[in-house]
């Protein structure tokens, strides 16, 4: 069957509204998505009943809310355990988090941006954007740096015109001509870093997690702060990254990978 373009139909209608609530992160009131949503009133009104019928919304009577429903939770369970490297390297992370004692992040490219699939916080973890389930901008993540410097080049591309440089802090890359000459580093070194580009104080180590043909399927990153390493004592930890990745790789070389629209 031929793909439909994006958004069109009843279905695509209803995906947008469901993708506009699951924004929001919190009950949401009619009123509310009426003011930002392209649909009309009674339009949203009948994506709305839609999504209710099929279990994929809840309503909250008393406080006139919207809100995700469990069959939601169960699909996304489903598609972890399908889709997401994360199920093969839970015994990895754990392992590698336990070692280093700090922040482990597992993440993966999805349509340009990166997609955070798994973490492991040490005993304090430090405060930080990226949870499991959020996604975050690739071209000033250090886990995003190290993916896209091992794409091809037509993947690569298309990344990179994806990306918005909007600048973070004072140390984001702005540029899609300055980001190509960090990701060839990157590539030669097999590593790259997170220097505050995304938060202040935050940084990071990170490597790519490739199959044996060299493929790009995830990228794993140690992630601490300035109050308690620098650039170089995370350095550190490249040997046990650069070993973690490449086992993950190994594990994952069994699956049926799906293909990822970068």
């Amino acid at each position: 069957m031929p793909n439909e373009k994006r958004g069109d139909g009843t279905v695509g209608k209803a995906l947008d509204v469901l993708s506009e609530v699951a924004d929001i992160g919190s009950p949401v009131r009619f009123s509310s998505l009426l003011k930002t949503s392209k649909y009309p009133k009674a339009t949203l009104y009948r994506l709305l009943q839609t999504l209710l019928n099929q279990d994929m919304l809840s309503y909250n009577e008393e406080e006139q809310t919207y809100k995700l429903g469990l069959k939601l939770v169960r699909m996304a369970h489903s598609a972890w355990l399908q889709s997401s490297l994360a199920p093969v390297a839970v015994p990895f992370i754990d392992d590698l988090s336990a070692k280093v004692g700090e922040t482990v992040h597992l993440a993966e490219l999805d349509n340009g941006q990166v997609l955070y699939v798994d973490k492991r916080n040490p005993a304090s973890p430090i405060e930080m954007y990226s949870q499991a389930g959020k996604v975050g901008p690739a071209y000033c993540t250090g886990v995003g740096k190290a993916m896209m410097a091992f794409l091809d080049e037509s993947e690569l591309n298309k990344v990179i015109s994806k990306q918005a440089f909007h600048k973070y802090t004072e140390h984001t890359i702005t540029s899609a001509k300055a980001l190509k000459k960090e990701l060839a580093t990157i590539k030669k070194e097999g590593i790259s870093f997170d220097r505050q580009e995304h938060e202040e104080k935050i940084i990071c180590i990170s490597s790519p997690i490739l199959t044996s043909g060299g493929k790009v399927i995830g990228g794993l990153s140690i992630t601490s702060s300035i109050d308690i390493h620098s650039l170089k004592s995370l350095e550190k930890f490249k040997p046990e990254l650069l070993e973690t990745s490449e086992l993950i790789g190994k594990e994952a070389g069994a699956w049926s990978f799906p293909e990822k629209n970068y």
